[in-house]
């Protein structure tokens, strides 16, 4: 399938995984490596540039060291404080790579594969201006999805989040200009607990 649209792959990998009880970026992946690595080189197969944004110096570590080993084009964020929550994550993201289309992914999506994200892109090729966001069937998994870092939803979120907003999917519900992609289910799980997660 191929994707004609231009966008910025990003990985968010900033939380702080208090469910899991350990840091989840750093679980062991049965396909090799950690679920960290194994988001960066999934993203790589799209052919662009990767962002990874974390508050976790560790996390940028790794990064650098799979850039150096496998020849991955990427770049680090360190996330600044305040670090609360993805939307504000998503705030910076658009204020780095402005007037770009951010291909927005968790990392604790590791059932995720190229195929769903490459789908995620097509069903964006019609209208470059609008968010699409992943949709599991049963409801929105936003976390994934296809986010234009234009001035005007840009400042929406800064204004949203500047007045204390911390909810992605409120504010999605405020900017009434996204629409929903049906994926996969199997590979939208968010695994936040250690029984959610089955190597």
């Amino acid at each position: 399938m191929a994707v004609s649209i231009r966008f910025c792959p990003c990985l968010l990998s900033g939380g702080e995984s208090r469910r899991m009880g350990r840091d989840k970026a750093l679980l062991p992946h049965p396909a090799g490596g950690t679920w960290l690595e194994q988001a960066l080189r999934l993203l790589a197969q799209l052919q662009q540039p990767v962002t990874l944004l974390s508050r976790h110096p560790s996390h940028g570590t790794i990064a650098h060291q799979l850039q150096q080993r496998e020849g991955l084009q990427l770049e680090v964020i360190v996330e600044p404080p305040p670090q609360e929550g993805p939307l504000l994550a998503l705030t910076r993201l658009m204020a780095h790579h402005r007037g770009q289309r951010l291909l927005l992914a968790p990392v604790d999506m590791p059932w995720l594969q190229l195929d769903t994200l490459k789908q995620l892109l097509k069903a964006g090729a019609a209208d470059p201006q609008r968010i699409l966001v992943a949709h599991d069937g049963q409801r929105l998994q936003p976390l994934l999805g296809l986010y234009p870092a234009s001035d005007r939803l840009r400042q929406s979120a800064e204004t949203f989040t500047g007045q204390g907003g911390r909810s992605l999917l409120r504010w999605l519900n405020q900017t009434k200009s996204f629409s929903a992609v049906p994926l996969n289910p199997l590979q939208l799980r968010n695994a936040n607990l250690p029984a959610d997660w089955a190597p």
